[in-house]
């Protein structure tokens, strides 16, 4: 690779960053998995950036490196040991006018979508960042229709988590 292409992907990656920080969160369950994954999504991003021709934008290019990344560590990780979840032993000092309401909803929202299969969490996840079908298509490597009916089908299973 050469330094123009170098300096390029850096600035990317610098400012597309919290993309690898969501999926980090959304396949890991501490701080140590979370910077492992994130050190691993990079390598890979890092490698496969020479073949990066700009079909898609590379927003969409990285959620689908990341995505592919996490879901084969992900994967290999279910046939070996589990990780404690790192909120059970993390401390915080509250302060009095402490609302905690959101932080409480996206503990849930994120407990639902951890209890969801691989693909279905990944849909989940491009559907919160507010991609449409057809960006959550190209990123997957499905049809757009499927997509959808596979996206209807998960919110009706995340109902059922989370009004049970």
């Amino acid at each position: 690779m050469n330094k123009d292409q170098e300096h390029n992907f850096i600035q990317l990656l610098e400012e597309h960053q919290n993309i690898i920080h969501k999926v980090c969160r959304l396949y890991t369950n501490d701080y140590d998995a979370h910077n492992d994954l994130f050190q691993e999504i990079t390598i890979q991003l890092w490698k496969a950036y020479p073949k990066f021709r700009g079909d898609a934008k590379f927003s969409t290019w990285m959620y689908r490196i990341g995505l592919n990344t996490a879901i084969t560590l992900y994967r290999k990780s279910k046939r070996t040991i589990t990780t404690q979840n790192f909120d059970a032993v993390q401390f915080r000092i509250k302060a009095e006018e402490y609302d905690d309401t959101e932080e409480q909803q996206l503990k849930l929202l994120y407990s639902a979508v951890k209890q969801l299969n691989d693909i279905e969490k990944a849909l989940v996840f491009l559907y919160l960042e507010d991609k449409n079908y057809k960006e959550i298509s190209e990123t997957m490597g499905i049809s757009e229709v499927n997509a959808r009916v596979k996206m209807n089908r998960v919110k009706t299973k995340l109902k059922t988590i989370l009004n049970p």
